[in-house]
């Protein structure tokens, strides 16, 4: 979804006022991906060709944005950091390789695009999304708030000192030959990534909440060029959204389920194993979810499980006791950690809170 523009809708995970289940089944482990230091200089040209990419590992395959499709065409992406910039490589697979968009800024996804979701905090507030086509032609913006929590955008946003390319072996909109795939090659200056992080340090030992997603059309030809395919009615026939770590709902926009990036400060060899704390949190959204719409229902909140229609949820053998909180003006959900003692909140514009046993 993006501005007035609805990729598609929300799928409701939970049955409000019916029978009580628990949420195990709709909560996902998301992806992961560990992000090595680079061993030497990177020149963005969309080749990724230096050895330090090549020590790089790729990420899983993309998947169906839902999580039970295999896409038409393989994606596989790559990650690097240094003292200046995080780097992307991805690398997509396409027998057609075309665009038209030229002006930065555009609705890049009217094209077939590439496109990255940072939240460096991990709190669905103040996150980045950045787009680009085979042509190069980059769109980027910040979110202040999820859509469903009703934004709003910063359209003016950009990426300063940004470096991107595109690589195609093929040909870009020749429509008489078939192509093989196209590569986008990205640097993002840390000095703006860090911008919304809430720190001035990088993240390096800790992780960020990112996603990447990959747009894809059914195209027709007139006159030898490509242009989005229609229906018998004349509208768009939908896109086709493969994602690195699967949202489980045909919507980018629920940051809580973005995969995790952690960076190490070795070069290569190094692993990351998603904090307990983490799947807390997963259930806490899941709750705040299943309020949202509890909320749109009945005109009121919520103010226990058993009113959700749930029971209990158990995670690594502990019961995880949450608490229903409702104020004049809104209402939040807390659980604390019987791993770590933590105190997690997640309230009703998405915002998420972390209270640590030792501050």
């Amino acid at each position: 979804m993006k501005v007035n523009i609805i990729k598609s809708t929300i799928l409701i995970l939970l049955l409000i006022g019916g029978v009580a289940n628990t949420l195990a089944q709709n909560i996902r482990t998301p992806r992961t991906y560990v992000v090595h230091k680079a061993e030497s200089a990177i020149k963005i040209d969309g080749k990724a060709d230096e050895k330090t990419w090549n020590n790089a590992p790729w990420s899983a395959d993309f998947i169906d944005i839902e999580g039970n499709k295999t896409p038409k065409y393989k994606t596989n992406l790559k990650m690097l950091w240094d003292e200046e910039n995080l780097y992307f490589y991805a690398h997509l697979e396409e027998p057609h390789v075309w665009a038209t968009l030229k002006q930065r800024d555009t609705i890049i996804f009217y094209n077939n695009d590439f496109e990255v979701f940072i939240d460096p905090d991990g709190d669905t507030q103040n996150y980045m999304e950045f787009e680009m086509n085979a042509l190069n032609t980059v769109w980027d913006l910040l979110m202040v708030k999820a859509y469903r929590d009703g934004g709003p955008i910063i359209y003016n946003w950009d990426i300063n000192g940004l470096k991107s390319a595109v690589s195609v072996e093929g040909s870009i909109n020749n429509a008489s030959d078939t192509d093989k795939s196209w590569s986008i090659e990205i640097a993002m200056p840390w000095s703006v990534l860090k911008e919304p992080s809430g720190s001035n340090k990088l993240p390096i030992g800790d992780f960020w909440r990112i996603n990447f997603s990959r747009v894809n059309w059914d195209f027709v030809l007139k006159d030898g060029k490509y242009y989005r395919k229609k229906d018998a009615k004349g509208n768009f026939l939908p896109e086709y959204n493969w994602v690195w770590s699967p949202q489980g709902v045909i919507n980018m926009h629920e940051p809580e389920h973005w995969g995790y990036a952690y960076f190490s400060e070795k070069t290569k060899g190094d692993s990351f194993i998603i904090p307990k704390d983490e799947q807390i949190k997963w259930y806490l959204y899941s709750l705040y979810r299943a309020q949202k719409s509890y909320t749109e229902k009945y005109g009121k909140p919520a103010n226990a499980l058993s009113v959700l229609g749930l029971e209990p949820h158990t995670i690594l053998g502990k019961t995880i006791i949450v608490k229903f909180t409702n104020t004049i003006g809104g209402w939040f959900i807390t659980a604390v950690s019987p791993f770590t003692g933590n105190q997690l909140t997640v309230q009703e514009d998405g915002d998420f809170q972390l209270k640590k046993t030792d501050s």
